[in-house]
């Protein structure tokens, strides 16, 4: 069984330095203000109403008072319809902000995939949907993301290898390796070299010159010399 390749990312943490993200939130919250701001102001409309309406409501007659309350309940409904069409679930501002992040969402996800892809995981968590209770730092794809959407993440990879390096677990596992390295080399080390000449060894003994004897200067031999 081939184990999977796991690793995770926080969106939140993309969110908060992807600049189309960010100006996509900026106009969301631009269009929050101002429907605020026209509920706001219809609200002061009718607390107008009903203090007006409290201070004459001895002086008019059933007529005026009935027409000045059908009024009054009118904008009361007004505002309360206004404030569930724009806050409501599926309301005007969940369309919007649908509408806003759609492309950034598939933006992210394209590049959480393409990160996926280069690194060879099977599976990558989105922490910021699924808490995870604990995970090893190396894990985290997040800055490589970042840096394939072009967010500047020089600040956040370095406290992730600040982080990793605090890990006991990466530290084990690094001084396994670098155990098992010098058994390698150490094992290399040992073995002859059969092109090395062995330090120990005595070299050859020189041959000695042999002497070749003068040839006597008188050579020749006379008759009596030679047996016969």
């Amino acid at each position: 069984m081939v184990a999977q390749k796991i690793g995770y990312v926080s969106t939140d943490a993309i969110k908060q330095k992807y600049e189309p993200y960010l100006m996509a939130q900026q106009r969301l919250d631009q269009m929050v203000t101002d429907w605020k701001a026209e509920i706001d102001l219809m609200q002061k409309d009718i607390e107008g109403m009903e203090l007006e309406m409290k201070k004459n409501r001895l002086i008019w007659g059933d007529n005026e008072r009935e027409q000045f309350q059908r009024e009054l309940d009118n904008k009361r409904k007004k505002r309360e319809t206004l404030a569930r069409e724009v806050f409501e679930p599926g309301g005007k501002y969940d369309q919007e902000f649908e509408s806003a992040m759609k492309s950034i969402w598939e933006k992210i996800y394209t590049g959480i995939q393409q990160v996926a892809a280069t690194d060879g995981y099977d599976i990558v968590w989105d922490k910021s949907s699924d808490p995870l209770v604990y995970v090893n730092a190396k894990f985290d794809l997040t800055v490589k993301v970042m840096k394939v959407l072009g967010i500047n993440a020089d600040s956040l990879e370095k406290k992730q290898l600040q982080v990793i390096d605090s890990d006991p677990r990466n530290q084990v596992k690094r001084e396994t390796r670098s155990r098992s390295s010098r058994r390698r080399s150490t094992s290399r080390s040992e073995a002859p070299d059969p092109n090395r000449p062995d330090p120990n060894s005595q070299p050859p003994s020189s041959i000695p010159s042999i002497p070749i004897p003068d040839k006597p200067a008188d050579s020749t031999r006379s008759e009596e010399d030679i047996p016969r």
